[in-house]
């Protein structure tokens, strides 16, 4: 699934700073369990200035050849509700060495699992953002940052809407040369801290891996002898730690 599964997550906005914001946002997938229509995510900022930060969200439509595209979240036509997710708020003031949240709404449908693109994206607030500063803050703001090169850097997270009737079914296909997971449930699992290293040495291993298997999709490897496959199977919140030898 391109830069969705392998942790295409960081958006960089400007250049090379000595002084100025610094956000974390914490893990890059975050999951909304059936039952809920909430969630809760902080923004840390370990710089030293205060962060002007704007939440933006687009949807991930996938198309059967499994590419995707982000489009906008729809509105009806009203603009009473919307049919996809919204931050509240949506524009946050982190202050140096703080933390703010910001809480995530789904409203709409959920008879199938959606996905979401969200964006925190620092910037130096402008008289049409909507911060709740003076013009005279965003002024003393600007010219703080003024005195050297700025590092704004933001970080793009994907958010899974698990359906209202969540089913994990996960299959599994072990031969003498290859391991397939299937999924035949209609929400995604997680295959976490993949790990594949020489038997009898824990440091002979390849680079650590986190897979997302969507409804309908596959995860498979093929078995080397003399190698050991280790990992964590996460359907929703229950999790299996699986040991395959080749």
């Amino acid at each position: 699934m391109k830069c969705f599964l392998t942790l295409c997550a960081a958006l960089l906005l400007a250049q090379v700073a000595h002084a100025g914001p610094q956000i974390n946002v914490g893990v890059v997938y975050d999951y909304l369990e059936a039952g809920k229509s909430t969630y809760m995510k902080r923004v840390f900022n370990g710089g030293t200035s205060t962060a002007f930060v704007k939440v933006n969200i687009l949807e991930m439509v996938y198309d059967a050849d499994g590419s995707y595209r982000e489009v906008p979240v729809k509105t009806s036509a009203d603009i009473s509700a919307r049919d996809g997710l919204m931050a509240s708020p949506a524009r946050l003031i982190v202050p140096a060495n703080g933390t703010q949240g910001t809480r995530l709404l789904f409203m709409g449908n959920r008879d199938r699992e959606r996905y979401f693109r969200v964006r925190f994206v620092p910037v130096v607030p402008q008289t049409e953002d909507e911060f709740a500063i003076s013009e005279e803050e965003r002024q003393d703001y600007k010219d703080s940052l003024a005195a050297g090169v700025r590092v704004l850097a933001g970080y793009g997270t994907v958010f899974f809407v698990r359906p209202t009737d969540t089913r994990f079914d996960t299959r599994v296909a072990d031969d003498t040369t290859r391991y397939a997971l299937h999924n035949e449930g209609n929400s995604v699992v997680v295959v976490d801290e993949f790990k594949d290293c020489a038997v009898g040495n824990p440091q002979d291993c390849r680079p650590t891996i986190k897979h997302h298997i969507m409804a309908g999709r596959s995860f498979t490897f093929d078995k080397q002898p003399g190698r050991v496959y280790r990992f964590n199977l996460i359907e929703g919140s229950a999790k299996k730690t699986i040991e395959i030898k080749g």
